[in-house]
């Protein structure tokens, strides 16, 4: 069978019923850990209340677009932290399961956010984690800073992300990690279709964030795996990067005012 029609099958749906008889969560194996603390040095941004700029939900979807030029005008720890919990954010945690602004197969939520901040008013430059689990049900965002920034940052961060060069001059870049086992533990070997599906719905919610504070924004789904994994400390197998998102004050919509 070529690689194009196994890549066609895997994404038609299967028999979840037969299926999920044989997951570990069936075989009553413990629920994996939805939280992924990384160094404990946490940051609670500010309050986000009034940072939605967008007057209706239609004039939010005419206004989404990808945009990849960007002002050198630092972006607001208020955008970045409704950025951050519209993506992922914790409303409610039931058991094992946790309920966000995005859905997911069987409330597992199986990834991460990691911030690269180059320029937030009053956060320093460097390399972040987003830690939901310390605002459950709150609409305040904690991040946690793992690193300084590159030294060499343009350099390193163009071959991060295969030379595009217009993303190194975005003041954050957001990377998506997947930690694949959450959905395993109730999907077993169908939890990777279910995933890329939930990986969309995140990057849908995180553009039109972006519209909604008046960013501009652009998904991207090629980059240099090794590298962005080696960056953040994965060992690629029980978590890996799966997508980049750029974020600043748009050009052209500057250009529009």
């Amino acid at each position: 069978m070529s690689t194009i029609k196994e890549n066609r099958l895997s994404m038609q749906c299967p028999s979840f019923e037969r299926e999920m008889t044989k997951s570990d969560q069936q075989n009553g194996i413990e629920a994996p850990n939805y939280e992924n603390y990384r160094t404990g040095e946490f940051t609670l941004l500010p309050a986000f209340d009034e940072v939605v700029i967008t007057d209706s939900y239609q004039d939010l979807l005419t206004a989404r677009q990808s945009e990849r030029v960007y002002t050198d005008e630092p972006m607001t720890q208020e955008q970045l932290a409704f950025m951050l919990w519209s993506s992922q954010g914790i409303k409610m945690q039931r058991g094992v399961s946790t309920f966000r602004p995005v859905p997911s197969g069987g409330a597992r939520h199986p990834f991460e956010l990691y911030i690269v901040v180059k320029n937030v008013v009053g956060l320093e430059p460097g390399i972040y984690h987003y830690v939901p689990t310390k605002n459950i049900g709150e609409k305040t965002v904690t991040i946690e800073r793992m690193a300084p920034l590159l030294d060499d940052y343009d350099k390193k961060m163009n071959d991060l992300l295969v030379g595009q060069k217009w993303a190194i001059k975005a003041p954050v870049i957001l990377f998506v990690s997947c930690i694949p086992y959450r959905a395993e533990w109730r999907y077993g070997q169908h939890a990777h279709r279910v995933m890329l599906i939930d990986l969309g719905h995140i990057g849908q919610n995180m553009m039109l964030s972006a519209t909604a504070v008046g960013l501009g924004s652009c998904c991207l789904a090629a980059f240099h795996q090794t590298q962005c994994d080696e960056l953040f400390g994965f060992n690629g197998i029980d978590e890996y990067t799966v997508y980049v998102l750029t974020l600043g004050n748009s050009k052209v919509r500057e250009a529009q005012k």
